[in-house]
């Protein structure tokens, strides 16, 4: 049955507006009748702001929060002055939230999802309702640079959202459909950085970090900052145990016309014992959920990813109003593990315990280049953008694989001996290469400003070459049957209005590509590429700032075809997803020592084009219609320095296949925490204490499923974090 819930003339619809609007305007209220008595914790930076470079966008809400961040080549932009939603959170954010990862970070905006992988552990992200792979997230604009699986927050100053299809910003063909996530290096800042850093994490996870940062120089051209960070120990789940060891350093040179940076990194990230999911695609039942502390893997499971990475970056004046870019990155990543996600075979909770053991290599490098400048038509300002960006890969993996699979319960799990090897895929001490990627293209924008750029029109277009080969892993050989080479170009137009400073109206038209996947056993092209998916989004909405509370709203659908068995069982991207929706954003601090940070997101997931029109209309795997988050924070005045923290976090019920007869329960988490600041020594140095529990009533559910329907994860249980840092 075909569901209108969020049909352009539906009530529901016109309600939500109204209530968002609504919302917008209390808070925008509540802040101009606290102006006498509220400070603008608004960043310096902000009046020598200069959109387009590495300048990060100033940031407020005690520096927790800024309205804008990086649209991949176009740089860092205000949110207010660009057609597109952004959303940056600043290394303060993390430090206040004790945030470790940065699943742990996007849990603050309702239109990001972290879920878990493929089996494994690593994070992956749903942005409106499509799949980000950890993997292509991009660092300082760049892809192929981030850390393979899981990002540690220690090196990093900022965690910027860009929400909505983004092929134009970013180029490489990628899974970001939905948005993108940037991440930001810590540089070093004006006045020097010492501060050193203790952590516990339920049941007993102890950890130490370092930042040091210092300028030199006549005028502090030269700077540097150095992060380091290990910790390891169980988690609050029984016989998870996981370890972090991460470096890294960041070097930079600026003078009046020329900056330049230089980053290096290491990571390893171990996880033993760990769950890694329950595959359910053997039974049509969602099973009750096993106790918070319950785990139901095996303890010779484990993972082992070690990743080297870096990039440089340059850019000059050429003049006063045109700038020449430049930039180069690399990573090496080596993941081996065991992988022993049980499979259930009912709903009392039997499940067979299988091995997969995987040794996989990938390299990457990537690079962009470009020049940028604004000039004036008369009365019309152009802002205009020309650039090319590349990124090459390779991929070299080996596997091997268990035959006969013991059996445990859910429920009563025990430990079961670790089974034989009986499939092997290449040699796993040696593997082969077993897939090349090259993306590359160009990028051409201008915006044009009317009225004194009180309306903004961006017209832009990226034309994109994806080159794919495979390779068997036993022989090296190329398989030709899958390889396949495209070429398009995407055009993208966004236009915004002003009518006052502190609103904008904007609405924009934007595309994504994404590698299609190789047709399966049984279809007639078994083997062969489907080629690019191409997704398609529009969008229109309203952002406010006004300086002490800001926010936006907005309205999307995105497109993204999928791949089918059509009537001839040719396997093609004859199918579709479209997914609609509404996001409201609101943050800042209305009253004097209260900062708030919430956000919704109604969605309709509604698959369409499906094969043999069999699931048309129905909800898509794994996308709930209704998210949202409420974050507060209050410093208690009678004791000064003491801050009281809170969150919120909900999510409705989802299903766990495209049939939808696999449905899982909406959940409510609670976060609590308190911190406490304090200057000592003539108020030379500063200590801060933080304490929270995550989870506060310990909440049983299931956390999500991926998209394909096979993996169901388990939300974390109730967490104790406890942290000190000190400042010299």
């Amino acid at each position: 049955m075909e569901n209108n819930t969020l049909g352009k003339s539906s009530p529901l619809r016109k309600t939500l507006l109204a209530v968002a609007i609504g919302l917008i305007t209390t808070a925008a209220d509540a802040a101009e009748k606290n102006q006498e008595e509220t400070i603008v914790v608004q960043d310096n930076a902000d009046s020598t702001f200069k959109p387009g470079g590495d300048q990060l966008v100033p940031a407020y809400m005690d520096g927790q929060i800024a309205h804008g961040g990086r649209l991949g080549m176009l740089g860092e932009q205000k949110a207010m002055d660009v057609p597109f939603n952004v959303i940056g959170y600043t290394s303060k954010l993390v430090q206040d939230q004790q945030a470790k990862t940065i699943g742990d970070v996007v849990s603050n905006d309702a239109g990001v999802q972290a879920v878990q992988g493929y089996g494994n552990f690593s994070e992956t992200y749903r942005i409106r309702g499509f799949k980000l792979d950890g993997d292509d997230m991009t660092m300082g604009g760049l892809s192929g640079v981030v850390p393979r699986q899981v990002m540690d927050t220690q090196m990093l100053e900022r965690v910027e959202v860009f929400k909505g299809a983004n092929a134009l910003l970013n180029g490489a063909a990628g899974s970001g459909v939905g948005g993108m996530i940037n991440l930001e290096p810590k540089r070093a800042e004006a006045l020097p950085t010492t501060q050193v850093g203790v952590d516990y994490t339920s049941d007993s996870q102890v950890g130490g970090s370092l930042d040091l940062g210092r300028r030199f120089g006549d005028n502090d051209q030269f700077g540097a900052r150095v992060n380091l960070v290990h910790r390891e120990g169980e988690a609050a789940v029984d016989d998870d145990k996981r370890r972090t060891t991460l470096a890294s350093i960041g070097l930079d040179y600026k003078t009046d016309r020329f900056r330049s940076s230089l980053d290096f990194g290491y990571q390893k990230k171990t996880f033993h014992g760990g769950t890694m999911g329950l595959n359910i695609s053997g039974v049509d039942v969602i099973p009750d959920v096993p106790s918070t502390t319950k785990n139901y893997s095996q303890k010779w499971g484990y993972s082992d990813i070690e990743n080297e990475f870096g990039m440089a970056k340059a850019e000059f004046d050429v003049t006063e109003n045109w700038t020449t870019y430049a930039a180069l990155g690399a990573q090496h990543a080596h993941e081996t593990g065991t992988y022993s996600a049980p499979k259930l075979l009912n709903e009392n909770g039997d499940a067979t315990v299988g091995r997969l053991d995987t040794n996989r290599i990938i390299d990457a490098f990537s690079g962009m280049g470009g020049v940028r400048g604004d000039f004036d038509t008369g009365a019309i300002s152009h802002k205009v953008n020309v650039g090319y960006s590349a990124q090459i890969k390779r991929d070299a993996t080996a596997w091997r694989m268990s035959a006969k699979n013991p059996t445990t319960n859910i429920y009563d799990n025990h430990a079961v001996p670790e089974p034989d090897n009986a499939y092997f895929g290449g040699d796993y001490f040696d593997p082969l290469t077993t897939a090349r990627n090259r993306t590359q293209g160009w990028l051409l924008s201008d915006t044009l400003g009317f009225l004194d750029d009180s309306v903004l029109f961006t017209a832009a277009a990226r034309h994109q070459k994806v080159v794919v080969r495979n390779y068997s892993n036993k022989t090296g050989l190329e398989d030709t049957s899958s390889r396949y080479t495209q070429s398009r170009w995407m055009p993208t137009f966004g236009l915004v209005y002003k009518p006052w400073n502190e609103i904008s109206l904007y609405a924009n038209h934007t595309e994504a590509l994404q590698p299609g996947s190789n047709a399966p056993k049984g279809a007639v092209n078994y083997g062969q590429s489907t080629g690019i998916a191409h997704s398609k989004q529009n969008e229109a909405g309203m952002k406010i700032d006004y300086q002490r509370v800001g926010g936006s709203l907005a309205l999307f659908e995105i497109k993204k075809p999928s791949a089918i068995l059509n009537a001839n069982n040719y396997y093609a991207l004859d199918g579709e997803q479209r997914n609609r929706g509404i996001e409201l954003n609101v943050f800042g601090e209305p009253m004097l020592g209260l900062r708030l940070n919430g956000s919704t997101m109604w969605l309709d997931p509604e698959q369409t084009n499906t094969a043999g029109g069999k699931t048309d209309g129905k909800d898509a795997i794994g996308v709930a219609r209704f998210y949202m988050v409420v974050g507060a924070e209050y410093d208690i005045k009678p004791v000064d320095g003491l801050t009281a923290t809170a969150k919120v976090n909900h999510t409705g019920s989802q299903y766990a296949d495209a049939a939808n007869t696999k449905k899982l329960d909406s959940y409510t988490t609670l976060d609590l925490g308190v911190r406490y600041r304090m200057n000592l020594n003539a108020d030379q140095n500063e200590m801060v204490l933080r304490a929270g529990v995550d989870n506060v009533t310990n909440e049983k559910y299931w956390s999500g499923i991926e998209d394909y329907g096979t993996y169901l994860f388990q939300g974390e249980p109730r967490t104790l974090k406890v942290s000190m840092t000190y400042d010299f």
